[in-house]
């Protein structure tokens, strides 16, 4: 593993993320991606599309600054339904493992009241640290 987790002593284990990451390296700052492709349209309104999207969205910078998701030590996802997410939970499991394969960096969820474009029902933000 090119970084390492952080598990505290007698902590439960996390599930889909990490409570801390250790990383030396090129430091990669992913901007918040939402749920449209390239050409900055949506293609769905449902939260697993987007979010779907916004992942391969997160995987094409990365790739772009060289680096892919086993880099990546810490996401912020910004959800616009917390219940939505958690209610989903189950759907959105399989699409993270399809284009980020078992990457699971530190990682905060928060909801939102809204997000700048009104269709955006997620917008999630990436560090990644490139090994030297």
């Amino acid at each position: 593993m090119m970084n390492r987790l952080l598990q505290p002593p007698g902590w439960a284990t996390p599930k889909g993320y990490a409570n801390g990451v250790a990383a030396r390296g090129t430091m990669i700052f992913v901007g918040g991606q939402i749920g449209w492709n390239a050409e900055q349209q949506f293609e769905s309104d449902d939260f697993i599309a987007q979010t779907a999207q916004a992942l391969r969205n997160i995987a094409a910078v990365l790739k772009e600054g060289g680096a892919a998701p086993e880099h990546m030590v810490r996401m912020t996802w910004y959800v616009t339904d917390r219940d939505e997410y958690v209610r989903r939970l189950s759907e959105l499991g399989p699409v993270y493992r399809e284009v980020m394969g078992r990457n699971f960096p530190a990682m905060t969820c928060v909801q939102v009241a809204a997000l700048v474009e009104t269709r955006a029902k997620i917008e999630i933000e990436v560090t990644a640290v490139v090994p030297d």
